[in-house]
């Protein structure tokens, strides 16, 4: 094992079922009730998705970006773990999962990161709409 690979990635799972909510290129995350949640005023970059059977800090499922072609919203499959994004959103935990058949590249990695930086500043202005105050932020991403 190298020096890099930590506890987390240790309880990383080797793959997950994840069902798409935003096609890649998409700007309408729905709830599990079909509901609009966030509209984006940019397109999502990746196949933004959940983990059925899960939860995450905030009630939902947890979060899963899948990496490649876009996929139809409902799409359901299973794919590889690559990383796992730390995030905290309106002061509660909310990490996603990075998924891809393939191994995470630079590029990659630089691209979801810069995704989440920027998704946070907004989710920031959105919770403040809502009356959440509370610290939303990207903190951080474990490669496997």
């Amino acid at each position: 094992m190298s020096a890099a690979w930590t506890a987390a990635q240790e309880s990383f799972p080797s793959e997950l079922e994840v069902v798409i909510d935003v096609p890649r290129f998409g700007f309408v995350k729905r709830d599990d009730h079909g509901h609009i949640d966030f509209v984006s005023p940019l397109p999502c970059p990746f196949n933004y998705g959940s983990v059925p059977g899960s939860r995450s800090g905030d009630g939902d499922r947890e979060d899963a970006v899948v990496l490649g072609q876009a996929l139809p919203r409902g799409t359901r499959l299973r794919v590889p773990v690559v990383a796992r994004v730390s995030f905290i959103d309106a002061g509660v935990a909310d990490p996603k999962w990075i998924c891809s058949a393939q191994p995470l590249t630079a590029a990659e990695r630089a691209s979801v990161v810069g995704f989440f930086v920027l998704y946070a500043r907004l989710k920031r202005v959105l919770n403040v709409l809502r009356g959440k105050s509370a610290l939303t932020r990207y903190a951080g991403i474990v490669v496997r």
